[in-house]
């Protein structure tokens, strides 16, 4: 309806200008040398309007020509950059569909059509990634990670390329750089923990540490790496303030005390610790600078005397008795631990040992060593392996502070430890 207004408006302004036009009285002459021109004033007019027309329409023509090649250009960038957003959309449903093959062509043809924009690198990094490319993955993440607006998409990349192959230095030297890009990202300080983890970097894994994290197990391993006498003290004391029940943190913080000549100290940590959660290697400390059997004996009284009761005091108790001969003595405090439930095989050894002291036959003792309960090891309450040695983490599954002092099998829950309620050391 107002296409028609508008023709039947612009009608009448013609008709109108023509009449105008037409009206016009007189007429016009020019003379060139011995030419002369005359013509009525409206056909002068129609003339002159006719004309400007003209030039009008060849002026248009020549700007066409001339701005013809830039159009061109324009109408071949519209068609690649229609024909480069199909090809993402396929490259993204090919992805989503699994399709390897068509994915990698996809992101290729994007690629040619849109040229390397973050998008395009980025579809065609995980369509190298998913199909098992990782040449062409890499690079098109080293391409993202030069870009400054998208250099954290590719050092991500870059990063869980690393972990993949278990480069954890290329990792690290990865993390931090992707930090620097973006710094404060939760994600990228969680990667930057884990990766500490992996690659044993106690110190920095401590500093990277979530508040849930247990970080009594990653202090003591910080201490234990620290080269400075003074830090390491001061991370061991932080670990065994954190948790006291843990015999690793116990041990070094009593190391360091006892290297710098604070033996008092050390043995008043390693009490307070065997007095929540007694283990054999601290009584291994303890007991250390004491060579005469009997002298022995009384070192074990006074380090057992806070948690008499517990099964590990007993035993610790008989097999002191039984190295300074005696033996009457050894065997009570070997019954008392076996009366309380302790059915392990290094409780019938040493009751084998104790009968080979008083001239008994040991078979007996012996026999049950065979079928008795697994010794105590460190074992992760995460995956359920037993290790030798502690360590700040699972060395198989990374969990952090997941192993504990226990005996059986991966149901089998720590040793019980006899509450105790003492005053830390300052």
């Amino acid at each position: 309806m107002r296409r028609i207004l508008f023709a039947v408006v612009a009608a009448a302004v013609v008709l109108a200008v023509a009449w105008a036009l037409a009206g016009l009285p007189g007429q016009l002459t020019a003379t060139v040398g011995d030419i002369t021109f005359e013509a009525a004033t409206p056909v002068v007019a129609l003339g002159l309007l006719l004309g400007f027309v003209l030039l009008y329409a060849l002026f248009r023509l020549l700007g066409a020509v001339v701005r013809l090649p830039r159009t061109l250009r324009r109408r071949a960038a519209v068609r690649r950059r229609k024909a480069g957003d199909a090809a993402t959309t396929r490259t993204l449903l090919a992805l989503a569909a699994g399709e390897t093959g068509e994915a990698r062509r996809e992101a290729g043809r994007a690629r040619r059509y849109l040229g390397d924009t973050p998008a395009t690198l980025l579809l065609a990094a995980e369509a190298g990634r998913i199909a098992g490319r990782t040449d062409e993955s890499e690079a098109a993440f080293r391409a993202l990670a030069e870009r400054d607006d998208a250099a954290f998409l590719g050092l991500r990349g870059l990063l869980r390329h690393a972990v993949e192959r278990e480069d954890w230095q290329e990792a690290a030297v990865l993390a931090r750089r992707a930090e620097a890009v973006q710094p404060g990202a939760a994600w990228l300080r969680r990667e930057r923990a884990r990766l500490a983890v992996r690659s044993e970097k106690w110190s920095d894994a401590l500093a990277l540490a979530d508040p849930d994290t247990p970080k009594a197990a990653l202090a003591t391993g910080a201490a234990e790496a620290e080269a400075d006498a003074g830090r390491a003290t001061r991370l061991a004391k932080e670990a065994w303030q954190d948790d006291p029940s843990l015999a690793p943190a116990a041990l070094a913080y009593a190391r360091c005390l006892r290297a710098a000549g604070r033996e008092s100290r050390a043995l008043a940590a390693i009490r307070h610790s065997w007095s929540i959660a007694p283990h054999p290697e601290l009584a291994t400390f303890a007991l250390a600078p004491v060579t005469d059997p009997l002298a022995r004996m009384q070192a074990a009284r006074k380090l057992t005397e806070a948690n008499p009761e517990h099964a590990e005091s007993r035993l610790l108790l008989a097999r002191s008795a039984l190295d300074a001969g005696l033996t009457g003595e050894a065997r009570r405090y070997a019954e008392a631990a076996r009366s309380v439930g302790l059915k392990q095989r290094r409780l019938w050894l040493l009751l084998a040992d104790i009968d080979e002291a008083e001239g008994i036959d040991q078979r007996e003792s012996l026999r049950h060593a065979t079928t008795a309960e697994p010794d105590p090891t460190w074992r992760c309450g995460a995956c359920h392996t037993a290790h030798a040695e502690w360590h700040p983490a699972c060395p198989d599954c990374f969990t952090v502070g997941s192993l504990r002092w226990s005996a059986g099998g991966p149901t089998a829950a720590p040793i019980l430890q006899a509450p105790a309620a003492v005053t830390l050391l300052p």
